[in-house]
């Protein structure tokens, strides 16, 4: 079975299928609607053979749909058919969902997404538990308003990577961590990573989505194995796996 994976962001809509080699991407932002993300994921995988699709959604998700609009888009998509757009079976599932899904290595492992608003969510053997991490009251705000890219552009880097380590320390006490991934595309404007995390993957998203496609049994196995580091030959087959290029 091929498998697409289309991961909506505030900024570019980035798609990958089973057997390819490269990434495909769009502008997103506010003008971006549904039916207009459909029409440019279709126009730029034409070329590629694809059975059923995983969407990584930047909003809440329940049963494969959204529930609630995305911030950084334009509206109209709770309530929107994707597989009669696609044509084929589709999987929705929050975007922050979808990367911590493929950056699993089992116990129970927190994903912070640092990108145009900052997503979260939380696995715990095996089984995704729905997170808004970033709504929560912190300081004079949020936390997303302090370590998202509001905050970065109002704090500058410095206090902003301040903030992420101290709020990274918190999470892994109040949180009981076994493993904690780092990722989204202000991940690489942190200096050191706060201890006990480690850095996202670029492909994290990719390999979350074709894993949407597994069956339960599989995650279930993953969620019984301790966390361990990655090394070099477990990373040479992530790649493998999704098929992207570094």
């Amino acid at each position: 079975m091929n498998i697409l994976t289309i991961d909506i962001g505030g900024t570019n809509v980035k798609m990958l299928a089973t057997g390819q080699t490269e990434r495909r991407r769009f502008p997103s932002g506010l003008t971006m609607t549904p039916r207009r993300m459909v029409a440019g994921v279709k126009e730029l995988t034409a070329d590629w053979k694809y059975d059923v699709i995983s969407i990584g959604y930047p909003g809440r998700v329940v049963a494969d749909r959204p529930v609630t609009e995305p911030r950084h888009l334009a509206p109209g998509w709770v309530g929107f058919d994707f597989a009669a757009a696609f044509g084929c079976p589709v999987k929705v599932i929050n975007d922050a969902e979808m990367q911590a899904l493929g950056a699993y290595k089992g116990g129970a492992m927190l994903f912070l997404g640092l990108g145009t608003g900052l997503g979260s969510a939380l696995i715990v053997r095996g089984h995704i538990v729905s997170m808004a991490l970033g709504a929560l009251a912190y300081k004079k705000g949020t936390i997303e308003d302090v370590i998202g890219r509001r905050g970065l552009e109002k704090l500058g880097k410095k206090k902003w990577r301040k903030a992420i380590d101290q709020l990274a320390t918190r999470f892994v006490s109040a949180l009981l961590l076994d493993d904690f991934v780092i990722g989204g595309g202000n991940a690489k404007k942190l200096k050191t990573l706060p201890r006990q995390t480690r850095l996202g993957d670029n492909a994290d998203a990719f390999l979350g989505g074709y894993r949407l496609w597994e069956p339960a049994a599989s995650r279930q196995a993953l969620a019984e194995q301790p966390p361990r580091p990655e090394g070099n030959g477990a990373a040479a087959a992530r790649r493998a796996t999704t098929g992207v290029r570094h």
